[in-house]
This record gives structure tokens, C-alpha cells and sequence, in this order.
């Protein structure tokens, strides 16, 4: 899932400008279950700027909507009418949300209301962790399931590195040290049997896959409509 947080309220409020009609829109999926951009949130955000504009002496129109998903035409089609009645939208949905709206009603201005920070996963309840830098070449059949990628601090291919320390990488991460990546690559191989396959030594990444290049695309022939032109 895309994992996000919410912006300050003050830096909305700058993004919202002199606006006087704003609409608050939700995303019903990943932003939901991270609790930062669903219909609870869109709704408390709306309470939140009308409070902050009256307050302010310059009140606001401002509604909340929450669709299914916002990175699909057909959902954002629903809300054609409000979108086409606000001044300005605060997207609560990830950054491919944000800039699906933009892109599906490019008259409108758009501002996000949330950041956007990793694919990841609940690794508790209230805590979320990434999993996946979206790298275009997956190694986890080599790796045991483990991400060198997303979880390795030095995104090392073949690993440990020297700073590997009783488990634990040396690059702090706020008031903790992670798992060493490789670490946790060993001990699964291991277990599994297989752990001939950290002696492999993995070649330098392609990252043609990744971001070099310009923003990727993926194109299925067999799901094009009929008639449509396929460009590449």
C-alpha cells in the first residue's frame, strides 16, 4: 500500500491562498488505511479550515468529498460537479491521486494535502514501514522475500557491508538503529535452506527500470480496447 501523512495545516492553508470555494477530497483506499486521507480525515480537515477561515476573518465555502479510489477516471467522473463548482481542491489521496485530478480536470487548480512517503506495510497498529521502492526488477526470489532495495540503507546488492553490527545497521534512523537488511536476508536463507544463494554474487543494478529514463508506463496489448492506438 502507498503510505502518506498529512501536511500541516498551515501549509494547506498557504496552498489554498485567497480561495474561497475549496473542496476536500478523499481517497477511499491506501490513504484510508493509513489514516491519512479518508473520509474521517477529509471531514475533519474541512472542520479544520472552516474553523482556521472564520477565525482568520476571511471565511470560506468549503466541502468534503471521498471517492473509491482517486487514481481512476471513473471514480473522479462522479465528482465532476462538485470539483467544477470549488475554486481550488485539497487532494487527500496519495501523489498519483493528486495528480490524476489535476490531469482529469486540468481547468482546476489542485493542491495536496498530504505527503506522500513509501509503499509499505501496518507493521503494528499506528505504524507503518516501507517495503518497496517500486525498482522495476524484483530480486526477492533471491533475497528471501527481504528487499535489499527498500530496506538496505545503502540499497547493497550483495551485502553485509562492514557497518553491520550485531544485527543492526550503522546509519541511525531517528532514535533507533534498523535491522541490517542483510542480516535479516541471512537468517531467512538460512532457514530456508538456501543459503547457497547469498554466495551468488548479484551484478550492478539496472536502473533502466527505475527512474532513468522519465516516468514509466506499462502497456498490455491484450487489454487495449479495439481500435485504439497503442503508443510505445
Amino acid at each position: 500500500m502507498i503510505v502518506a501523512e498529512q501536511k500541516p495545516l498551515d501549509e494547506i492553508k498557504n496552498l489554498l491562498g485567497d480561495s474561497q470555494r475549496v473542496l476536500v477530497a478523499g481517497c477511499g483506499t491506501c490513504v484510508t488505511v493509513c489514516f491519512a486521507g479518508g473520509a474521517k480525515e477529509a471531514g475533519i480537515l474541512g472542520s479544520l479550515l472552516r474553523m482556521a477561515a472564520q477565525l482568520d476573518g476571511h471565511p470560506k465555502a468549503v466541502t468534503e468529498v471521498t471517492v473509491q479510489r482517486q487514481c481512476e477516471w471513473e471514480y473522479l467522473d462522479a465528482i465532476r460537479d462538485q470539483v467544477e463548482s470549488a475554486d481550488v481542491v485539497v487532494s487527500l489521496g496519495c501523489g498519483v491521486g493528486a495528480q490524476a485530478l489535476a490531469e482529469h480536470f486540468p481547468e482546476k487548480v489542485v493542491v495536496p494535502g498530504l505527503n506522500t512517503k513509501f509503499m509499505g506495510l501496518p507493521a503494528e497498529h499506528g505504524e507503518w514501514v516501507e517495503r518497496c521502492a517500486a525498482c522495476g526488477n524484483c530480486l526477492l526470489g533471491l533475497t528471501g522475500g527481504i528487499c535489499p532495495i527498500a530496506r538496505c540503507s545503502k540499497q547493497l546488492l550483495n551485502g553485509p557491508c562492514g557497518g553491520s553490527s550485531h544485527g543492526k545497521c550503522e546509519i541511525t534512523c531517528g532514535d533507533s538503529q534498523p535491522d541490517c537488511a542483510w542480516q535479516l536476508i541471512y537468517d531467512k536463507l538460512k532457514a530456508q535452506g538456501r543459503l547457497h544463494l547469498i554466495m551468488e554474487i548479484t551484478p550492478p543494478k539496472d536502473w533502466r527500470t527505475s527512474r532513468d529514463g522519465g516516468p514509466r508506463k506499462i502497456v498490455r496489448k491484450d487489454l487495449k480496447l479495439p481500435g485504439t492506438e497503442i503508443k510505445e
